[in-house]
């Protein structure tokens, strides 16, 4: 046999278990939850009906949990693209005061999960809130607009997703297309609206399905706002039936196929085929000094928007600072207290849903990053059929609602090999007398946060010129031996850089980790601060001192992941 069989050999090997393992982790569940919708006897599986779904569109309070979802998502998607698309345009085209700084701050709404950021949102503008207390006024912002409470929480969260996709689709245009539009006599409106924004549809849609998606299968922050009328809501609380229940699997099928349909409708609306540049000129020679006053209204825009983001922030740092009863009818606290972080740090729950935490996070990354060398080198390095289909796969986390990949995992723990009476039953369970779901959560971590590390690692095997790999095979390296001590290395930025992204935002996962970990020993950081909102007395200053703990964690590593990827941390937000 020939090396260079046997190298093709060890490829399509590689592809097939990679394969293997997305199909059995990321298709298998969403499978589950497909024929769960359609089966006559949820707990078996068996027989084939439609009377679940119809019986979803029958019932007028899921009709309303459906449309009140999507009404969330159009709302928080369309905010977000409005503070978004202004922002990216001055920051790629114009120069001004503070704009590096600006540009860094932009990305602090993402250190801080919207459901933890609701506890700071009601304090600052509900009823007995700061703003009122502020102003005189009696508002009940939160209580009747519990819809907009919704929104304002996730688009503030949200935005810099739109944001790091424009800018990244802006700095990829030919400052010679507008150049030559402006020698025509075309306006800068004219210019904006004809040629720049065609041209960067591409990226607005990608940052824009996520967003959609994201915020129309939120869990946390709805259920923060006690907005039950939502079906992430309701498939939420129907989860204790769903081994003999369908109208959970039928929920959420409905969910998952209007998440489809809409994005289809929206890729052919909206997300056609982008044109291609035959210049990338670097933008940075063509950016604009704005002159001062114009600058500092530049300067002004960012701040405002940032600080209107880091509203949630303050108001669940002041929260956690606040003691017990102090912040009521009030601008800020009367009374202070660092009880809380101790309590967050110390007492039992909390300190083992944090441990819990970091131990599933660190090895979620550790596997991601592991079978992200793998992808990253089949995809990049090799000419294998079947590595668009892998390219697909790894992408399809972002495009699948969290919350039906969540649901998926239960019912994969209800079907063999992993459910009751099976051979393997309690390797795998959410359920029982004795449940074990950290391996499920680990892979649920790992999986949802797969795109991240691909996009990454890939990104940096695109700059690694694949001839130092060949060059140190031909001087008696084994292909493994290159790739370990070559490429590696050349590429660990990247690594670091996806990596650090994997465990932050697993640290801080809402849907696996509510629904998936039912115990509460086996709770992570997320799921102990929804049940310390629930709690009376200083449960909502305890579960504010965790989100600061998670706050800080969030922002360490964010920093360090926008340090070493630069502008192309914007590329692993992409469907």
């Amino acid at each position: 046999m020939s090396a260079r069989t046997l190298r093709n050999l060890i490829q399509y090997g590689i592809l097939a278990m990679l394969l293997t393992l997305l199909g059995l982790f990321l298709l298998y569940p969403i499978g589950l939850t497909i024929r769960g919708g359609f089966a006559v006897d949820p707990a078996t599986g068996s027989g084939w009906t439609f009377d679940h779904v119809r019986l979803v569109f029958e019932d007028p309070l899921q009709v309303a949990g459906l449309l009140n979802s999507l009404k969330i998502a159009v709302a928080t998607t369309l905010f977000c693209i409005i503070i978004s698309l202004p922002l990216a345009t001055l920051s790629a085209r114009y120069t001004f005061p503070g704009k590096k700084i600006l540009n860094a701050a932009i990305l602090v709404p993402l250190i801080l999960p919207p459901f933890v950021g609701a506890i700071g949102i009601s304090k600052l503008m509900g009823r007995e809130g700061a703003v009122n207390a502020l102003l005189g006024t009696d508002w009940d912002l939160l209580g009747n607009g519990k819809f907009w409470g919704v929104v304002l929480v996730e688009a503030l969260h949200l935005y810099p997703i739109i944001y790091l996709n424009t800018v990244a689709s802006l700095a990829n245009l030919d400052p010679a297309l507008d150049e030559s539009a402006e020698n025509l006599g075309a306006g800068g409106w004219r210019r904006f609206f004809t040629i720049t924004l065609p041209l960067i549809r591409p990226g607005l849609f990608a940052g824009s399905t996520i967003v959609f998606i994201w915020s129309f299968t939120e869990l946390g922050t709805p259920l923060m706002f006690d907005y039950s009328t939502a079906t992430p809501v309701q498939i939420f609380y129907g989860l204790k039936e769903v081994q003999n229940n369908a109208e959970p699997y039928a929920l959420t099928l409905v969910l998952l196929l209007s998440a489809i349909m809409i994005y289809v409708l929206g890729k052919l609306v909206f997300g056609r085929k982008g044109y291609a540049m035959y210049s990338k000129a670097s933008r940075a020679g063509t950016e604009i000094a704005l002159k001062p006053f114009w600058g500092l209204m530049a300067t002004a825009s960012f701040g405002f928007v940032t600080l209107l983001a880091l509203l949630p922030h303050i108001g669940v740092v002041l929260t956690s600072i606040a003691a017990p009863g102090s912040w009521y009818s009030s601008v800020l606290p009367e009374s202070y207290t660092l009880s809380h972080f101790e309590q967050a740090l110390t007492a039992g729950e909390s300190f083992n849903s944090i441990k819990n935490s970091l131990i599933l996070s660190l090895l979620a990354m550790i596997l991601n990053m592991g079978f992200g060398v793998l992808i990253g080198y089949i995809l990049v390095r090799t000419k294998v059929i079947g590595r668009g289909l892998l390219d697909a796969l790894c992408m399809l986390p972002l495009a699948v609602p969290g919350l039906v990949m969540a649901f998926g995992y239960v019912a994969m723990t209800l079907r063999f090999p992993f459910g009751a009476g099976d051979p393997f039953e309690g390797v795998l369970a959410v359920f029982g007398t004795n449940p074990n779901p950290f391996p499920l959560l680990i892979i649920a971590y790992a999986v949802r946060r797969l795109p991240y590390i691909v996009r990454s690692t890939v990104a940096g095997l695109e700059q690694t010129s694949g001839e130092l790999e060949e060059a140190a095979v031909n001087l008696g390296a084994t292909r493994v031996a290159a790739v370990r001590k070559v490429i590696i290395p050349l590429i660990m930025a990247n690594l670091i850089a996806g990596g650090l992204l994997v465990f932050s935002f697993s640290m801080l996962e809402v849907s696996d980790s509510l629904i998936l970990a039912q115990r509460s020993d086996h709770f992570p950081i997320t799921k102990m601060i929804y049940e310390f909102t629930n709690r009376l007395g200083d449960g909502q200053y305890i579960a504010s001192a965790m989100g600061v703990w998670g706050m800080t964690l969030l922002t360490v590593t964010l920093v360090g992941s926008s340090v070493m990827m630069g502008k192309k941390l914007g590329s692993i937000f992409r469907v």
